[in-house]
């Protein structure tokens, strides 16, 4: 055992065990003899952000591209300003592990009014604050570290969801033995009765009908059977559509898949395809409100078959203790035994129309995005405009949106890209954000172009907050931003600027700078200009439901 080998040293290890090589964050006087250990660390790397916020978004975007993700803060004022991030994290089901460096054991212990503290000599309060949006977690010591670390850890993936480590200054230099084993994560029980009533129920349901659908979305990716459903509808394919935030899933451009699914907001094929079915199976599915403009989906609960990451449910019964990968297994071979197929089904083709002179506007901006992308391809695309315009966006083979139409906390894209190039640096990230959400995490860019990436950034100025404009107060002043000259921002955020910087009004032109920075191999950043009130097609049926709810 090495004489000096510690408890930093252990969960560094660790970390690496469940592949994550980048612990992004801000320094603080309560984590610093833990970074000394990250710095010393042979297979971990530090990434230092611009504030606590965006280093959560950043570990976030990593997480959504490498499985998990990591974040380093220091006690109160550090970790409440990330936790926000952390929230998002949660509730989109991305296993993140939130590390804070804490006052020592000893200076807790007599209640001293430290920095940072509510100076009431409690240090509990913020651990407190972390159990909502926490899996589990965890106040280290000598004695129970290596237990809680591998306990967390291990809940933390398994249930795809953040974990909470509270790493004292003293606690980090306390000597540990070196783990001998990989850390596992143990299957979980399939209840076999619960998985033969689901068979039979599946059956029965899938002989009575004639036709079968296939909705998909984020949860298939985030608990691992995205590969398997790839497989599946390639070899038997069925018309199967995703949700926004599955989106990624399958290559689009593939026989049977149908579209985006958003209830009554779909295309008419898409929403004909999905609901029209006898039977639809709904795997990894969360209907929430934005993502069905206004739970306007019709999928009658009799004749839908559920897979959810740890129950199913056939009709109106739930099984539980069935794993999502297990009830997918069992589905395949019933629903090829119907003999169904989607031999009728194949994808509209993305429209590769030539370039029009023109004004820019939301329907010519996203038709030269869709010549535009590519295989294997990053998008990440901010709450508003952005997310809503990609829903109509073919995808190619490989390529990945990343959204958070859930959390819906707009800035978060443009941090998420920093993560998502620094898991994936040799895949290419387009990040397509609004004016508005930009102005609240900017500073991330800074630490772009330090770090040498070079993601293609499309900034879609349409004045201020255009998604609430549509919701409510289209005139009122609190939907006005700052006008910002976007394109000097890059020089301003680092002093050895390598970055191209672009405004376009023309569709023309907006085809030329891309291809300009598809071919010149450093951070493009390209300013669209948009009118102020106009809508994809999705984001305007969704903001007359919420307007609609809201009332």
């Amino acid at each position: 055992m090495q004489s000096d080998y510690s408890i930093a040293d252990y969960l560094l290890d660790r970390l690496v065990g469940c592949g994550i090589h980048h612990l992004f964050g801000v320094p603080g006087d309560y984590n610093l003899q833990f970074l000394d250990h990250v710095i010393q660390h042979p297979a971990v790397q530090w990434v230092g952000c611009a504030n606590e916020l965006n280093a959560a978004y950043a570990a976030d975007g990593y997480g959504r591209c490498r499985g998990a993700g990591a974040l380093l803060t220091t006690f109160g004022v550090g970790e409440l300003s990330a936790i926000n991030g952390v929230a998002g994290s949660y509730a989109e089901y991305v296993p993140l592990l939130h590390i804070v460096g804490a006052p020592c054991s000893g200076v807790q212990q007599r209640g001293e009014l430290l920095h940072h503290s509510l100076g009431d000599g409690d240090f509990h309060h913020f651990y407190r604050m972390s159990e909502p949006i926490t899996a589990a977690r965890a106040i280290l010591t000598a004695q129970n570290a290596c237990y809680e670390i591998d306990r967390v850890l291990e809940v933390m993936l398994t249930q795809s969801r953040p974990g909470y480590l509270m790493l004292t200054a003293d606690v980090v230099k306390m000597p540990a033995t070196p783990p001998v084993n990989a850390l596992t994560i143990p299957p979980f029980p399939v209840n076999e009765a619960c998985l033969n009533a689901f068979r039979q129920h599946a059956q029965a349901m899938l002989s009575a009908g004639s036709s079968v659908a296939l909705l998909a979305d984020f949860l298939a990716r985030r608990f691992s059977v995205h590969k398997l459903l790839q497989c599946w509808m390639k070899d038997s394919p069925l018309p199967h559509a995703t949700l926004l935030m599955g989106k990624g899933l399958f290559d689009e451009t593939q026989p049977g898949f149908v579209g985006t699914y958003s209830g009554m907001a779909s295309p008419a094929p898409v929403r004909e395809a999905i609901e029209g079915a006898d039977t639809v199976i709904c795997i990894g599915t969360r209907f929430t409100d934005t993502l069905t403009a206004g739970f306007t989906q019709r999928l009658v609960q009799e004749h839908t078959i559920e897979i959810q990451p740890f129950a199913a449910r056939v009709g109106d019964v739930w099984f539980s203790g069935i794993p999502m990968r297990e009830a997918i297994n069992t589905l395949i071979p019933l629903v090829r035994a119907s003999a169904h197929s989607a031999a009728d089904h194949r994808p509209p083709q993305a429209v590769h129309a030539p370039v029009h002179q023109g004004t820019l506007n939301q329907e010519t901006f996203w038709q030269t995005v869709q010549q535009f992308i590519r295989p294997d391809d990053i998008l990440l695309a901010d709450q508003g405009t952005a997310a809503f315009g990609a829903a109509s966006l073919r995808l190619p083979a490989g390529a990945d949106l990343l959204v958070q139409p859930l959390w819906g906390s707009i800035g978060f894209c443009l941090p998420a890209a920093f993560g998502a190039q620094t898991a994936c640096p040799e895949r290419r990230v387009v990040l397509i954000t609004g004016d508005g959400a930009a102005q609240l995490t900017i500073q991330e860019l800074g630490s772009m172009l330090r770090d040498g990436q070079k993601p293609i950034i499309l900034l879609l100025n349409n004045d201020g907050y255009t998604v609430e404009r549509a919701i409510h107060g289209a005139k009122q002043r609190y939907n006005d931003i700052a006008r910002w000259n976007w394109t000097h921002l890059p020089h301003a955020l680092s002093v050895d600027c390598q970055a191209e910087c672009w405004r376009v009004s023309e569709t023309v032109q907006l085809a030329q700078a891309l291809e300009a920075a598809a071919h010149h191999h450093r951070l493009a950043l390209i300013e669209v200009m948009l009118p102020k009130t106009d809508l994809p097609d999705l984001l305007r049926d969704v903001t007359h439901a919420l307007e609609a709810r809201n009332n």
